[in-house]
């Protein structure tokens, strides 16, 4: 099993809304990925962090890279299609295999999303800088430790139901917004060793990735998801059997 001592996080970051949109820049002047980071640096310490961005070659996701990743956390957005089919395999071999998977907000409509719930992974939304309220439906969750009852955003885009995604394993969090919609904003699955957990806030325009409660949120995630072993897929011809196998007459 991985320890937080030898925990190793990638941040992956799109990296378009920061250079395009002057607003975003200002919140996140070096990236959301780069404000992402520092909150789990902050909150897990003893965690080697690193960045990785779409425009980098292979996206930043290697072989080599991902081999060595224990937790990889994804935001996304505009550039969805521009994601590379070879990496998202890459990627989804790796969950496969145990690596934690942390999927944030925009991130619902990504490759490798869509491809590891097998859904469409649709909501509905509204842009009007609504308050959230994020209620704790699993308060001895390892990833709502330190989180009170619930906590509020002052502004956020609105997701709600219905969002279509397999019945989540366990429900952590779910959302309640100020023009009345409900939306479950907190969610893990397991896919073959690798633990995913869904988290929505993340709206590009709004300060939320410098909310302490979201950062505290994040870094839980990553303690939570890191391998608890690993498997490598293969299908062997196991062709010498355990026990002798007795000629049928």
């Amino acid at each position: 099993m991985t320890t937080l001592s030898s925990l190793r996080v990638v941040v992956w970051g799109e990296n378009v809304h920061e250079h395009r949109n002057a607003k975003v820049g200002a919140l996140y002047p070096e990236g959301m990925h780069a404000t992402i980071a520092a909150g789990i640096r902050e909150l897990l310490p003893q965690a080697e962090v690193s960045v990785a961005t779409l425009q980098e070659p292979e996206h930043g996701l290697t072989e080599e890279r991902l081999a060595r990743t224990d937790v990889l956390t994804w935001w996304g957005h505009l550039a969805h299609g521009e994601v590379a089919d070879v990496v998202v395999e890459r990627v989804r071999r790796r969950v496969l295999e145990g690596m934690g998977l942390i999927v944030l907000h925009s991130g619902h409509y990504s490759k490798i999303f869509q491809r590891l719930l097998g859904t469409a992974c649709s909501l509905t939304w509204r842009e009007a800088g609504e308050k959230e309220r994020l209620w704790v439906c699993h308060p001895g969750h390892p990833i709502a430790a330190g989180i009170d009852r619930c906590f509020e955003l002052p502004q956020e885009e609105m997701y709600g139901e219905p969002f279509a995604i397999p019945a989540p394993e366990e429900q952590v969090f779910i959302s309640w917004f100020e023009g009345g919609e409900v939306f479950r904003s907190g969610c893990t699955w397991r896919r073959g060793n690798g633990k995913i957990f869904y988290f929505r806030p993340g709206h590009e325009t709004y300060p939320t990735y410098h909310d302490k409660n979201v950062r505290r949120v994040i870094a839980n995630a990553v303690a939570w998801a890191r391998p608890q072993g690993v498997w490598r897929d293969s299908c062997p011809n196991i062709t010498t059997p355990l026990e002798p196998i007795r000629p049928k007459v």
